[in-house]
C-alpha cells in the first residue's frame, strides 16, 4: 500500500509505502497528485518517505513505478528521499540523469528538514 498526502499549502506530496508497491499504488498516486498539478501546473516537490525500501509485487509493478516518474518527473522541482536504506543513496546517483527534479537523500527522522529543504529553495 502506498500512502499519498498532499501538503496544499507548500506543495509537496508525502508518498508513504507500506509493504511491496503494487500497479494499483501508482495509480492512485497519480489520481491524487495529477488535480493538483494541473491545477498549479506543477508540484514544488515529492518527499518518499520510508524506513526501508519495499519493493514490488510484480514486474508490472515495477514499470508503473517508472511510468509514474516519467509522466511526472518534468513537473516536480524536487524530490527528496527520507531514508535509510542504502537505496536512498543509489537512487539519488543514478536518478540524477534521468529525472528533471532535483534529488536529496535524508535519514527517515528528517522528516521535517526535507519539507524545510524543499521550502528553502525558493520553491514555496
Amino acid at each position: 500500500m502506498l500512502s499519498v498526502k498532499i501538503d496544499e499549502k507548500h506543495l509537496i506530496a508525502i508518498l508513504e509505502p507500506h509493504g511491496a508497491l503494487s500497479e494499483a499504488d501508482f495509480k492512485t498516486a497519480a489520481a491524487v497528485v495529477d488535480p493538483y498539478i494541473e491545477q498549479y501546473g506543477k508540484l514544488n516537490g515529492i518527499i518518499i518517505h520510508t524506513q526501508s525500501f519495499p519493493g514490488w509485487d510484480s514486474f508490472t509493478a515495477m514499470f508503473s513505478h517508472l511510468n509514474f516518474v516519467k509522466d511526472h518527473h518534468q513537473k516536480v522541482t524536487h524530490v527528496a528521499l527520507v531514508t535509510d536504506s542504502i537505496i536512498g543513496e543509489f537512487a539519488e546517483q543514478i536518478a540524477s540523469h534521468f529525472i528533471a527534479a532535483e534529488i536529496k537523500v535524508f535519514s527517515y527522522d528528517e522528516l521535517e528538514q526535507a519539507k524545510q529543504w524543499i521550502d528553502e529553495d525558493g520553491c514555496a
